[in-house]
């Protein structure tokens, strides 16, 4: 029985004590630990990160810490995929009588993971592709046709032909003039006379002791 006079000694830290816990208030900094005792990473690598652990892992060049890590990558791949995947991955290493380290394990599934997004954001941007293209197809529609030539013809009324005077004016001027009222009449007024001249009446008058010499006659005919 302990006397009341009596006070427990509290133990100290030893010294490899103090220097596991001032490695764990500065994982950041933890690098390459293969020179490191196993029971001493057991103290230490819980502590870490995914990402810390990772790095350590990357680190430790040709040492092997899977005897310490392995249980620790089991968990980080349980945290984030799931008890469900967990245990498919179990029961398949179990059928297939294969073992692989955990930390191949969560990089294979993070992979995967990656990938069939990567598929799924491909399919998604074909589709709006499609979706773009057939809206495109309905918006513009290509003409094939040969468009008509741009040399047109210029014809006048009364069957002049135009399109060979030389200034855009003239060509102008010879149609209005063509059009005027007092053309037009004019023209009228030949073929009335070309008519009357080409009935049989005017052949019965002619034959009827008319001179082919008479200038009114030669002028009708003009």
């Amino acid at each position: 029985m302990m006397r009341r006079d009596q006070v427990p000694v509290r133990k100290l830290p030893s010294l490899v004590d103090l220097c596991v816990e001032k490695v764990i208030d500065n994982l950041r900094y933890l690098g390459n630990v293969g020179s490191v005792d196993h029971h001493l990473l057991e103290r230490i690598l819980p502590h870490c990160t995914l990402e810390q652990l990772m790095h350590v892992e990357k680190a430790s060049v040709g040492c092997d810490l899977s005897p310490v890590t392995d249980k620790l990558w089991k968990k980080f791949f349980e945290k984030q995929f799931g008890t469900h995947s967990t245990n498919e991955v179990i029961k398949r290493m179990r059928e297939k009588k294969v073992s692989f380290k955990w930390m191949q394990l969560y990089e294979a599934k993070v992979k995967e993971i990656a990938e069939a997004e990567n598929e799924a954001v491909a399919r998604i941007k074909q589709r709006y592709q499609k979706e773009d293209a057939r809206k495109q197809s309905r918006q513009v529609q290509l003409c094939t046709k040969t468009p008509p030539s741009s040399k047109k013809r210029f014809w006048g009324d009364n069957g002049y032909n135009v399109s060979n005077l030389k200034s855009n004016i003239m060509k102008k001027s010879r149609i209005e003039l063509l059009k005027s009222h007092e053309v037009k009449n004019l023209a009228a007024m030949k073929n009335k006379s070309i008519q009357r001249n080409n009935s049989p009446s005017s052949f019965m008058k002619s034959g009827n002791g008319s001179s082919s010499k008479d200038p009114r006659s030669a002028k009708r005919i003009s």
